[in-house]
């Protein structure tokens, strides 16, 4: 595949690490990284409405999956707690149903992140019963749930038909997952609901497994930043700490584990391009085989990156004080999320 980043995507992303530079989401995370889980902050949610990156995947926005995945690996590289992908997500499927939620969310005034059954260990069940949608369950982990207004429900019945619903969070039970991940809340919604004719909607076939694949992309492209941004304090710290009155970036084991890592990112990003370029094409079995080779290979490569950083940062990599450790748990829970690596390949390999 020949692919390159348009002059606009490249000036998208520099916009929005700019901002996430500016409005560094690790250093406002620290004073309070002990009171609770990572929150979305109001001026966060205002900049995503007012920069058009909520809608991003709308008719009238006409931004593409590739244009998403730029923002996402910039949101992951910065340690941000905001759901960029999730919100997105939810705000084209929501123009597609044409439902009465989707001005509010494009707007940024009320927060709707989709929920589904878990890949591995669906505990979701959706039921149809004349007109009435049955939902009852606990949905897969969700990042940006607890500050969210409505859940975005997307199921399948146990008869195949594909079905949606916007759900105020106050219908549902939260709980909130303590994680290793710091710089993002995890929670998961307890559903036991009745939804009457005409509060839920049908969707086409294909959506739900459409929707999955999109997060898996999104999951793996945060890791992705993430594991590119300790490529980066990587070789600058090995340029700086010296031992036997030199530094060690000048050995040559140092420089093979920094050229490991650099490979490995950069494989990963060109995987998880075509992903995305998947996900804005119609083959739904190119997708398939795109995304969870991409997610796939980025999950292992992301934590033997993170693992590699961690070894030659030395003691420093492991204390409180030092990034180093924020973002390896931010790649690990990345990596077990929208799909396991073992579960995208025995995928890949059935495809």
């Amino acid at each position: 595949m020949d692919f390159a980043l348009s002059d606009e995507q490249e000036a998208l992303a520099e916009a929005e690490r700019a901002w996430l530079t500016k409005n560094d989401p690790i250093a406002a995370r620290r004073p309070g990284i002990d009171d609770g889980p990572a929150r979305t902050t109001p001026a966060g949610v205002r900049h995503l409405a007012e920069s058009g990156l909520i809608g991003l995947l709308t008719s009238d926005m006409g931004g593409t999956h590739v244009d998403l995945a730029v923002l996402v690996e910039e949101h992951g590289r910065a340690g941000s707690p905001l759901p960029v992908a999730e919100l997105a997500i939810a705000a084209r499927l929501l123009e597609q149903l044409d439902h009465p939620a989707f001005g509010a969310t494009e707007s940024g005034a009320e927060l709707v992140v989709p929920a589904l059954a878990s890949l591995e260990n669906p505990a979701v069940h959706a039921q149809i019963d004349g007109g009435q949608l049955r939902l009852s369950g606990t949905t897969a982990p969700v990042t940006g749930l607890i500050d969210a207004h409505s859940i975005l429900f997307v199921a399948t019945t146990d008869t195949g038909t594909e079905a949606a619903a916007v759900v105020p969070v106050d219908a549902v039970s939260i709980r909130t997952l303590d994680t290793l991940d710091l710089t993002r809340s995890w929670s998961v919604a307890d559903v036991d609901l009745t939804l009457e004719e005409g509060t839920w909607s049908a969707l086409q076939p294909g959506t739900v497994t459409f929707v999955h694949d999109a997060l898996a992309t999104f999951r793996a492209m945060d890791a992705l930043g993430a594991a590119a941004r300790l490529v980066d304090m990587t070789v600058e710290y090995a340029g700086q700490r010296t031992q036997f009155d030199q530094p060690i970036a000048s050995f040559q084991a140092i420089k093979h584990h920094c050229a490991n890592m650099a490979l490995s990112v950069e494989a990963a990003r060109a995987a998880l391009w075509a992903a995305a370029v998947a996900l804005d094409g119609d083959d739904a079995d190119t997708r398939t085989r795109a995304v969870s080779a991409a997610a796939a290979f980025t999950g292992d490569g992301a934590s033997s990156t993170a693992q590699t950083a961690l070894q030659v940062h030395g003691g420093i990599g492991f204390t409180w004080e030092h990034d180093v450790h924020l973002l390896i748990r931010r790649i690990k829970v990345d990596e077990l999320l929208d799909g396991s690596v073992s579960y995208h390949r025995r995928r890949l390999a059935a495809a």
